[in-house]
């Protein structure tokens, strides 16, 4: 079984082997009476930016636990950085598509409030939706052992989103009347900062595809069927990781 991670402040320099840290606060607490982390369990400790320790527990306590090194752990930056662009959507299909594609190793989730979104974040909900996405992320991460957490911003519009387009090398808008597949599009070596647009339940308006295409997303197919709103991020993930492994083997 691996090692349980969890989450908090690591010094820089990292301390060194033999050296003890202490995890406190809520995640602590998470650790050593929720999941009743004890003396002896060797666990991680990751600061969500790609650093991270492992040690085992020296005490534990209803406060937290405290941990021994005994390794550093890094995890580089990728060569390839997915945003993924998440449209608003109902229930909890939103939070399921964040823990999806963060387990898939997404870089940067971005809500979107699309035309056709059948929610929107306003006041005390955007704040609340927020926190959601954030948590699920982080969960996320610590469950498939990832040291790097991805960041979640605040939500944007149709417009700020073709202005976040000029920020990215590649950008592609997941659509059903897309001609060519995503495999097609990309004839070479896939590296630095790519970013797809998954749209919400009902669609992405023609009007909202005709901004997103004229700032230079190009549309895209991910297979036969048309995917939920949910799933077809991690779908397309799956697919540009695929295709950089296959460039550079």
């Amino acid at each position: 079984m691996s090692d349980p991670v969890f989450l908090g402040e690591l010094a820089d320099p990292l301390p060194g082997p033999g050296d003890r840290i202490e995890l406190t606060g809520d995640e602590g607490h998470h650790a050593a009476v929720v999941r009743r982390i004890g003396v002896g369990d060797v666990v991680v400790i990751g600061d969500g930016h790609g650093r991270g320790v492992r040690g085992a527990v020296v005490a534990a306590g209803r406060r937290g636990i405290t941990v021994e090194v005994t390794e550093h752990l890094t995890h580089p930056e990728p060569a390839l950085r997915i945003t993924a662009v998440q449209a608003l959507a109902k229930g909890t299909r939103g939070e399921l598509a964040v823990e999806v594609m963060t387990e898939a190793g997404v870089h940067r989730i971005v809500p979107w409030s699309a035309q056709r979104s059948m929610l929107r974040w306003t006041g005390d909900r955007a704040a609340k939706s927020l926190r959601r996405w954030r948590s699920t992320a982080r969960e996320a991460a610590k469950q498939s052992r990832r040291l790097r957490v991805p960041a979640v911003t605040e939500a944007v519009d149709t417009a700020a989103l073709v202005e976040l387009l000029g920020t990215a090398d590649r950008s592609f808008v997941l659509h059903e009347e897309a001609v060519d597949p995503l495999s097609a599009t990309i004839p070479g070596g896939l590296t630095g900062d790519v970013l797809i647009i998954v749209g919400p339940e009902g669609g992405i308006a023609p009007d909202e595809l005709a901004h997103l295409t004229g700032a230079g997303a190009v549309p895209v197919l991910l297979g036969d069927g048309v995917l939920r709103t949910s799933t077809a991020g991690v779908v397309a993930i799956a697919q540009l990781q695929a295709l950089a492994g296959a460039a550079r083997a």
